[in-house]
């Protein structure tokens, strides 16, 4: 069984974006592997947590966010469809 369960990868559009504040909000959410990465308009997140939605929701108070992928990696392991 993986500590964290769910892949959370996405974009965020917006003006002035900050990949740092981003990043240490995302973090008050459990989880590991964060990749956020960007300039002030356009941002990738990569994030490993059990709580896909609190990351969403981070996200998307910064801008709006497309491209989004959120796989079960428990299903991924088993040979299942994330």
């Amino acid at each position: 069984m993986l500590e964290f369960k769910f892949d959370v990868q996405l974009l965020i559009e917006g003006e002035n974006l900050d990949e740092d504040k981003i990043s240490e909000e995302i973090q008050k959410t459990p989880g590991d592997c964060l990749l956020c990465v960007g300039d002030d308009e356009l941002i990738k997140v990569h994030y490993h947590t059990n709580f896909p939605w609190d990351t969403l929701k981070t996200c998307a108070a910064h801008g709006e966010i497309c491209d989004i992928v959120v796989e079960n990696m428990e299903r991924q392991t088993e040979g299942l469809n994330g």
